[in-house]
């Protein structure tokens, strides 16, 4: 077979590189970048922040918003609903004889859309200023969608309402873009300790002479390369990791809470997420994910750590 000659992409021409050889980022990618450090989105931020601070004010509603009884967060979660049901709709409305099921699926993803705009807005409050730029430019791409759609679920009780939900579709399909840049390029939602397991040594490791450690306060001690947070009550040393799990603060920074209870816990400096230092549970969000938490020994008056399933 003799060799054939294809014609260039169409698409080179969005990609930030001249060159067809190489896999190179689209332009876009680019432009959404651009809007981590875009200023002038701060007005739009500050008034978010003061509406839905006020409006989410219950710290158990946040934490149910959040994620944290189900150990991550609840926003991706809630988005397949109304994405689902977008999504069927926009094939059944390409099939003849399908136009009632198809509204009924429009309808049900703009119900469905309320409890996936509530749980983004709550997780939007306490990111970085970055996400939150990027957040506002996903929630209004997102706003836009649902006003599409519910036009379009409108105009279907007339014999209408298609080229709505499309259009509706493709807007949708782009705040969906700028929600895998904040989840994934920012890495908002994520869990900001997965990585300390691979990274600490396996077996027991010293931390330090007992003697060494301040009674009942935050103490940062760093094992093996790794910040470690160590608050001593006695001769009992409660360890965990010092980066919080939410967006990576340093917890020896945040306020020790309950020292003298049965169950003391650490406040993290940043955004407030709470932690039990016997387990590194999560008492409070915003974070859903627990601390690594490592267990204690003392020998010879020193005291030793290690992280259960570390190596």
């Amino acid at each position: 077979m003799g060799s054939k000659t294809f014609a260039k992409w169409p698409l080179d021409s969005l990609r930030g590189s001249e060159s067809s050889s190489d896999m190179q980022e689209f332009v876009i990618v680019h432009q959404i970048t651009r809007l981590e450090s875009a200023e002038q989105l701060d007005p739009v931020v500050k008034k978010a922040e003061t509406l839905f601070g006020a409006i989410l004010k219950p710290r158990w509603l946040r934490d149910l918003l959040h994620g944290v009884p189900i150990g991550h967060p609840l926003h991706p979660v809630a988005v397949q609903v109304p994405v689902g049901a977008w999504v069927s709709a926009a094939f059944l409305d390409l099939a003849p004889g399908a136009s009632k099921a198809s509204r009924l699926l429009v309808g049900i993803g703009v119900l469905s859309a309320l409890p996936a705009i509530v749980t983004g807005w709550t997780d939007w409050l306490y990111l970085h200023d970055q996400q939150k730029r990027v957040g506002v430019v996903h929630a209004a791409t997102n706003s836009i969608a649902l006003g599409l759609y519910t036009l379009s679920l409108i105009q279907r009780g007339k014999g209408g309402g298609k080229v709505l939900a499309f259009a509706g579709l493709g807007v949708a399909s782009a705040g969906a873009f700028l929600g895998g840049h904040l989840a994934y390029r920012q890495a908002a939602g994520a869990n900001h300790t997965e990585d300390v397991p691979h990274l600490f040594p396996a077996g027991w490791h010293p931390l330090g002479p007992l003697t060494d450690l301040p009674e009942g306060e935050l103490h940062r001690v760093e094992v093996a390369g790794q910040p470690l947070l160590t608050v001593r009550r006695g001769d009992a040393v409660y360890v965990l990791s010092n980066t919080c799990s939410h967006l990576s603060a340093p917890l020896d920074e945040g306020t020790l809470i309950g020292a003298h209870t049965d169950n003391p816990c650490v406040e993290c400096p940043w955004h407030q997420s709470t932690f039990a230092l016997r387990t590194g549970d999560v008492v409070h969000g915003p974070a859903t994910s627990p601390q690594p938490r490592f267990d204690t020994r003392t020998v010879d008056g020193i005291v030793q750590v290690m992280l259960p399933g570390a190596g």
